[in-house]
């Protein structure tokens, strides 16, 4: 699993914003979702697998998240 991961207390009502020069997963997720993700169980995120950028994703609530930058299996 290839990935960069950065943690961070993120205001409700923010937008991730990513750049990127090639197709990637954009995935922002809670600390129990994370720890699902790094298990290799389901979990649950915002984003997904982007084309086009920059990858807008809305925060829905205010917290620690976990934005998880992956090259696609």
């Amino acid at each position: 699993m290839s990935f960069i991961h950065s943690r961070k207390f993120i205001e409700q009502g923010s937008v991730v914003s990513v750049q990127c020069s090639h197709q990637i997963n954009v995935l922002l997720m809670d600390d129990g979702n994370f720890a699902n993700y790094m298990s290799g169980r389901n979990a649950r995120y915002y984003g997904g697998f982007y084309k086009r950028f920059p990858a807008n994703i809305p925060v829905p609530h205010s917290g620690q998240w976990n934005v998880v930058l992956a090259l696609p299996p």
